[in-house]
């Protein structure tokens, strides 16, 4: 994928879920192309240090004018108010808005309880809607949104019915909004990330998994969060100015294509 390294010269984008993984690949690819970016996270001692690592590319003047770190929980709606109101105080409005915030949830249906329930929709997806919600009086038109779904809403996987489902609604969540918000120019497209290397990626699946998990990629790797970084900047560019609705599945052929050593 070819780009100008200044896709996004001038304009503010919000990462949700900023401080590791795919998150904070988007934010570093973003800041990488002249945006300016605001990166959200629960834990204060994460959020800082993932703001030092993204400002490690500029001097600490323009560092602290190129990247905003705001400590907030998606999942409760307060924290995104005053999230909101920060943004606004300091940019005065956005053009980017990555929902990437979540959590994995792996328990078979009849192990899920309501406490595991409400924790995985009410980050996954009751966090993404109403970031986005919350979100829009501030999203200038023209605007992009990218949803971080996952390929778990493409092809079942036992002990995945819960969070798999937050995925699929938002994915959908994706369309819908799509259309709504298309008097306003802004488009709406979702990620499905395939096995990625990040923190939740190690956290669940052990290090004698990691064969397997290769064996079943036509591409014959885990993904990087990189890979994803770079795709969602293409949604949220306006190299992506046609694409609009979509899931853009990044997972080295694992949903589509069987690969010749499992046959």
């Amino acid at each position: 994928m070819t780009h100008s390294n200044s896709r996004f010269n001038g304009k503010i984008a919000l990462v949700t879920g900023g401080t590791s993984g795919m998150g904070l690949a988007a934010a570093n690819r973003l800041l990488a192309e002249d945006a300016r970016v605001v990166i959200t996270g629960r834990d204060k001692e994460r959020l800082d240090a993932a703001a030092e690592e993204l400002g490690r590319r500029f001097d600490a003047a323009e560092a602290a004018e190129r990247i905003l770190a705001v400590r907030g929980d998606v999942a409760e709606l307060g924290e995104l108010d005053s999230l909101v109101e920060t943004v606004r105080a300091r940019f005065g409005r956005l053009d980017v808005v990555f929902a990437n915030a979540g959590v994995a949830g792996f328990d078979s249906i009849g192990e899920v309880t309501p406490d595991e329930f409400d924790r995985v929709v009410g980050i996954n997806f009751k966090g993404v809607y109403f970031t986005i919600q919350r979100a829009l009086p501030l999203l200038a038109d023209g605007g992009s949104i990218v949803i971080n779904a996952s390929w778990t809403l493409h092809r079942g996987m036992p002990g995945a019915s819960l969070y798999s489902a937050t995925k699929a609604a938002v994915h959908n969540l994706a369309h819908t909004l799509a259309a709504e918000l298309a008097p306003r120019r802004i488009r709406v497209n979702s990620v499905s990330p395939g096995y990625i290397e990040t923190p939740m990626f190690h956290d669940n699946v052990s290090p004698e998994a990691h064969a397997e998990v290769v064996t079943a990629v036509a591409a014959g790797r885990t993904g990087t969060a990189e890979d994803v970084a770079h795709a969602v900047a293409f949604l949220a560019s306006d190299e992506a100015s046609y694409v609009n609705g979509q899931d853009l599945v990044i997972d080295g052929g694992f949903v589509a294509a069987i690969p010749a050593p499992m046959l």
